[in-house]
Parts: structure tokens; C-alpha cells; sequence
């Protein structure tokens, strides 16, 4: 089965993460399905992105389960595919949707440097999954409503948070406590203690997407020291560490969502001649689908993706975000947090020319 099989399987078979409800990990397989759709002009993967979302965004931009109020960044990353649907059915309950997402931003709440909080439930704190999951909607949501100020504060607040974060060799720390409350928050910096590979891995992705939506005003030179960082770090089998910067820790693994990324990320940079070869980012994608798609019981799953990991208190634990804590997180199989990079990382494949075929 080629990758494209396997995507184009997977989607077929893809339920709802969480009930229906609009949520990040379903908003990671949709960015997935837009940009296959853009690369290859296929119309299945318009269509699987259609018949998933459909139940989700009524006639009115209303979308099902979506609280505003919950101020959860998360939410708003599923918003970026309204933009795509808007063009390709010209249909206004998309981009009212998006307006629905954009009322949210302009009351989440934020730090007083002035960053958004990841969570209402998680306050003062910014996490690199955030900038992720926010700051290229509210770019890519300015261009659309001619809304510069909006792109004028999300470069403020990237600016900030690598600032924030910045932790050891390039890279950075998984997130960032403003008033030092959380048992996981250095004392003096605010810092978590490690360098978890998915964090990173959403980082990269969001700042190679705000260097291709808006290269003026993008930290080009940030994106690609991390870039090289990050290429530092990779393993001989193409592949990165969970805990990237310390591949020897007892209990430490190769990690197939960030991995993923990192390919979506390297590959779409070398497009945008941000680093002068696509070699490390092809090495990943190559290692993700000769070791990591398996097939059992006529089934092709994509492999070793860590289920979920975060910092403070969660359904009765509290995650302190040392090194040894990100070995101990559950593994899985088809996470929609590794299928979507995936599918990303194979959008660039055909872009560049590298995929043999996409059946």
C-alpha cells in the first residue's frame, strides 16, 4: 500500500476524535486533506473533507460543541480548513464559522506581555502547541477580512513566546508559566525542564506556514536556526527522540508525530527557500513509511505516536514535564495528531516532485 493509499484508507475509515465535536485532532486531519487536495487536485480529498465536516459547521458558521468561553487555543486550529472550503464551495457558512473563531480570540485571555493563554483552564500559561493551533488562523483569517492589526499582534506574540521558551542547542521548551505557579515552571524563567519533540514539531510547522502566508513579516531567521537545530538532531534512522535533545534517557524513543512534522516542516521550507535542500525532511519522510506503516490483520496503521502529553494537572495527574515524564506517556497507532503531519509531510512529497505515485 503507498502512503497515499494508506491516507486516502485511513480518512474512509476516520471518526470523529471526540464525538463530533470541533476539536484540534480532527482539525489536524482536515489541514491533512487540504493540503493533499491543493497539491494534487484529487477530488477525494475534498471529499473526505466535506463529508467530515459537514455534520460540523451548520448554516449559520455555528460549530458543533464549540464553547467559546472555554477560551481553549486548541479549538481555533480546525478553523484554518474554512478558509479552503470557503474558496472551493464559495458557501458563506464557512467563513462565518470563522468569524465564530475569530470573536473568540478577541477575548481570550492573555498574559500581560500580552500572549494568549493556552486554556482558560490552564491560565497565564503559553505552550508551544498554542502557537500553533492560533497564531496562522489569525493570519491567515487578516488576509481574508483585510485585518492587518491582527497580523501585527501575531508576530508580537511569536516574537515573545521564542523569546519565552528558548531553551538549550536552538531549540525550545515546551511551555511557559507567566507568574511561576506550577510545580513544572522553573522558578526564575518560567520554563518547563524539557525538550518534548511534538512541542517543537508544532512550533516549526507554525512558523514555516506564517514564512509562506506572510515572508515580510516573518522571523525568517528564527525559523531557520530552529530548523538546523532540529536537523542536528536527527537520529541515523531519519527519525527524532521524544525527548529531543536527550537521546540517550533510559526510556526514550523515536517518535513518529513529530517526526512527521519535522518532515512537513523541512520539506515545505526547502520549497520556500528557507534551507537550501529538502534532504533531512525526505530521510523522514522515507523512515515514517518503510518502518512506521505497518499492516496487521489487512489493517495499515502508522505507529509509535505518543497518545498525548501536556503539563500541570489532567484527569487526576499531574504531569511535572521532566525529561522521564514524556517516555511514560501512552503509545498508539493512527493518532490523528501523526496521520495529519503525515499527510502534511506528503503534500510537500508531491509538490517537490518526490512521490512516485499517489494512488
Amino acid at each position: 500500500m503507498t502512503p497515499f493509499s494508506y491516507f486516502d484508507a485511513f480518512a474512509s475509515r476516520y471518526e470523529h476524535y471526540k464525538d463530533g465535536r470541533w476539536c484540534y485532532e480532527d482539525g489536524c486531519i482536515y489541514r491533512g486533506l487540504v493540503l493533499l487536495h491543493k497539491a494534487t487536485g484529487e477530488a477525494r480529498w475534498r471529499d473526505h473533507l466535506l463529508r467530515l465536516t459537514g455534520p460540523q459547521i451548520a448554516a449559520d458558521g455555528t460549530l458543533q460543541g464549540f464553547d467559546p468561553d472555554e477560551f481553549n487555543i486548541d479549538n481555533i486550529l480546525a478553523g484554518r480548513c474554512l478558509f479552503h472550503l470557503a474558496d472551493e464551495t464559495g458557501d458563506p457558512r464557512y467563513m462565518a464559522a470563522a468569524d465564530r473563531l475569530a470573536d473568540q480570540l478577541a477575548a481570550h485571555p492573555r498574559t500581560q506581555a500580552g500572549n494568549y493563554w493556552h486554556k482558560k483552564r490552564y491560565p497565564e500559561q503559553v505552550w508551544l502547541d498554542g502557537i500553533y493551533m492560533g497564531l496562522p488562523f489569525q493570519v491567515e483569517y487578516a488576509l481574508r477580512r483585510d485585518r492587518p492589526e491582527l497580523i501585527d499582534d501575531a508576530m508580537a506574540q511569536l516574537e515573545r513566546a521564542l523569546d519565552l521558551t528558548a531553551g538549550p542547542a536552538g531549540l525550545y521548551m515546551h511551555g511557559y508559566d507567566a507568574v511561576r505557579a506550577q510545580g513544572w515552571a522553573d522558578p526564575e524563567t518560567g520554563r518547563s525542564a524539557a525538550v518534548w519533540a511534538r512541542a517543537v514539531g508544532w512550533l516549526a510547522m507554525a512558523l514555516v506556514d506564517l514564512a509562506e502566508l506572510v515572508p515580510e513579516r516573518a522571523p525568517l531567521a528564527r525559523t531557520k536556526a530552529l530548523l538546523d537545530a532540529v536537523v542536528a538532531q536527527q537520529a541515523p534512522s531519519g527519525l527524532w527522540p521524544q525527548v529531543l535533545d536527550a537521546p540517550a534517557l533510559d526510556g526514550n524513543y523515536e517518535e513518529s508525530s513529530a517526526s512527521a512534522m519535522f518532515a512537513y516542516a523541512l520539506l515545505g521550507a526547502a520549497r520556500l527557500g528557507l534551507t537550501p535542500e529538502a534532504v533531512a525532511g525526505r530521510r523522514a519522510w522515507e523512515a515514517l513509511v518503510s518502518t512506521r506503516l505497518e499492516e496487521a490483520k489487512g489493517v495499515t496503521r502508522l505507529t509509535r505516536i505518543c497518545h498525548v502529553a501536556g503539563l500541570g494537572g489532567f484527569e487526576g495527574v499531574y504531569r511535572d514535564g521532566s525529561p522521564g515524564y514524556y517516555t511514560r506517556e501512552k503509545i498508539v497507532a493512527d493518532d490523528a495528531k501523526g496521520v495529519g503531519p503525515l499527510m502534511m509531510a506528503g503534500a510537500e512529497v508531491v509538490r517537490a516532485g518526490l512521490a512516485a505515485e499517489t494512488a
